[in-house]
């Protein structure tokens, strides 16, 4: 089994905060939350927050962002849009309202669903070109499942254990973070769960490294084996 982290090693870029900045293209009031977000974001690099820190910080902003973007008419515009190409194009609006689901997350209001789409319309070029999905990889992240599912989908991987969001309420539930990781992939996957590859960019991910039989560090599209 391959496990991967997704930020920074198969994705070139910290999607989260790339997403951030395409909706702020929809809607310029998610704006206000460019200072906490950057901020986490350094703590969370340099490894100076706590996991406590981490969940309350990020939880709250989180929460606040999705709740902006849920009242944006600008960001339901986009569902909208896609539901009217959807007729242009000759397809069935249920259909294409189904097909457009994403990993974790069925129940996220169409216009952010929409969003999430547009996103990664534009974004999945950022995929690095070495990296060569099957099936049965697992992808590990911190970020989300609502914004790392559709990714997922595409790619055709189908297991994907990442932070979890409430689509109801916006509450984070679960932030697959530092010693969350190898704690949340043993109740998914099982205590004797054996993983053959570790790909990370973060030395933050040593005990993942560390349960693996080979661990890699990527740099880039530099892989080094470290295990």
């Amino acid at each position: 089994m391959r496990v991967f982290d997704f930020d920074g090693t198969i994705y070139d870029g910290e999607s989260l905060f790339d997403l951030y900045l395409f909706s702020a293209r929809y809607d310029v009031k998610v704006f206000r939350h460019l200072a906490p977000v950057l901020r986490y974001a350094i703590k969370y690099k340099l490894g100076k927050a706590t996991l406590e820190q981490m969940e309350h910080g990020v939880g709250k902003v989180t929460r606040k962002y999705l709740q902006d973007l849920a009242k944006s008419r600008s960001i339901d515009g986009l569902r909208t849009q896609a539901l009217d190409n959807a007729v242009k194009a000759g397809l069935d609006k249920d259909v294409m309202v189904a097909d457009a689901s994403v990993i974790g997350a069925d129940d996220l209001d169409g216009g952010l669903k929409s969003l999430v789409n547009a996103f990664w319309d534009r974004n999945m070029s950022k995929i690095k070109p070495w990296y060569e999905p099957r099936p049965d990889d697992v992808i590990l992240t911190a970020s989300f499942d609502v914004t790392v599912g559709e990714a997922c989908r595409r790619l055709g991987v189908h297991n994907l254990i990442a932070s979890t969001i409430d689509p109801r309420t916006f509450e984070v539930t679960y932030l697959n973070f530092n010693t969350n990781k190898p704690k949340r992939l043993r109740e998914v996957l099982g205590p004797d769960a054996v993983i053959d590859e570790f790909y990370t960019d973060s030395e933050f991910d040593q005990p993942m490294i560390d349960m693996a039989r080979k661990g890699f560090m990527v740099k880039g599209n530099v892989i080094t084996q470290v295990k």
